[in-house]
């Protein structure tokens, strides 16, 4: 079960309170105040983690406590502090904190941590507010209560290519067929219900990531079939593959399926990214089953006249598949050494 988003509960330990005492001793008639600190209360902390993939533990855990600090004691003995709880959760989880509206957090990469809420602080014993004017003070602090939050989780998958087609346009197929990712493949529509990732080598010791993104139809980003659940993974993509079927059994024209998918888009990036700064490809899929080529002509036409890259191909006799992973793994590269000079 895929699981990408999630609300849970998390409250921090509450600090120790200090301890007031004073030293009680024999032949030691002025042995002063000698009250410990209170120690720390454990914070929650989230640290992102590559063996994990959904939300899924979070739906059956809402509930996350952590302990508090010990209480100070006589004879200067401090409370001793909370061990941290720490919480793993999948690499591209975002942490908001729902009563404030604001972000915590973004764990975008393996091993990424974030507080999310930090522990009490303990409460001075009066062994330590001793003075030249005030020898024997009585008075010990409180420890500090911990943070409380409820938060929501969101889970944003991390590829480096998204296809983006609409139901049967031959994204799982072509994901089986260049990796070895194993999703399920039919003839029917909303086959594929959880997004697929699957690792694609095309050269020497070099690989991208591929996700197939399902549910999108036309109106999806209104809500319309699984409407925006599986639009925001786009995102987090470097590179996106617009799949057309391009077989003589489509009856809608496949330009005007291109349009409507880019208006999806479109329609959801507003306020979410800016589509037109990702770079994509168009790609026609079921080369085998094209017929007359009429089809195949036309999107071909079409996006030669618009400067667009294209590329035909069958997952089913992997015609076209090497030349298209090739170019995909060059754009990445060149993309990828951009950033580097940039930063």
């Amino acid at each position: 079960m895929f699981i990408d988003q999630a609300k849970i509960l998390v409250r921090s330990g509450d600090g120790g309170n200090g301890c007031s005492s004073f030293r009680r001793e024999k032949y030691v008639p002025f042995g002063g105040p000698d009250g410990g600190d209170g120690g720390k209360g454990a914070s929650i902390i989230f640290e992102a983690s590559c063996h994990l993939t959904t939300l899924i533990d979070f739906r059956y855990r809402q509930h996350y406590t952590a302990k508090r600090g010990g209480h100070g004691e006589g004879n200067n003995r401090h409370g001793k502090d909370a061990q941290d709880v720490i919480v793993r959760v999948p690499i591209g989880t975002i942490v908001r904190d729902v009563e404030e509206d604001i972000e915590l957090a973004d764990l975008a990469e393996e091993g990424a941590i974030a507080v999310v809420a930090r522990g009490g602080k303990g409460g001075k014993g009066n062994g330590n507010r001793a003075t030249s004017t005030n020898q024997a003070p009585t008075r010990a602090d409180p420890g500090i209560p911990g943070e409380t939050r409820s938060l929501h989780l969101e889970l944003k998958l991390l590829a480096d290519v998204g296809l983006v087609g609409f139901p049967n346009a031959g994204k799982s197929s072509l994901i089986a067929a260049i990796s070895a990712a194993k999703p399920k493949i039919a003839s029917y529509p909303f086959t594929t219900l959880t997004p697929q990732l699957g690792m694609v080598s095309w050269g020497e010791e070099r690989h991208f990531v591929l996700a197939d993104i399902p549910g999108i139809i036309k109106g999806a980003h209104a809500g319309k079939g699984l409407g925006v659940q599986f639009l925001r993974h786009i995102e987090r993509t470097t590179f996106l593959l617009f799949l057309i079927d391009i077989g003589e059994f489509e009856p809608d024209d496949a330009v005007n399926m291109f349009n409507a998918l880019t208006a999806e888009l479109q329609s959801y990036a507003e306020g979410h990214f800016q589509l037109d700064r990702k770079p994509f490809a168009v790609v026609g899929t079921k080369l085998d089953l094209r017929g007359d080529d009429s089809r195949l002509n036309q999107l071909q036409s079409f996006c030669e006249t618009q400067h667009i890259p294209f590329f035909a191909i069958s997952s089913a006799t992997r015609e076209g598949l090497t030349s298209l992973v090739q170019y995909v793994g060059t754009q990445l590269t060149t993309i990828r050494e951009q950033c580097v000079t940039q930063s």
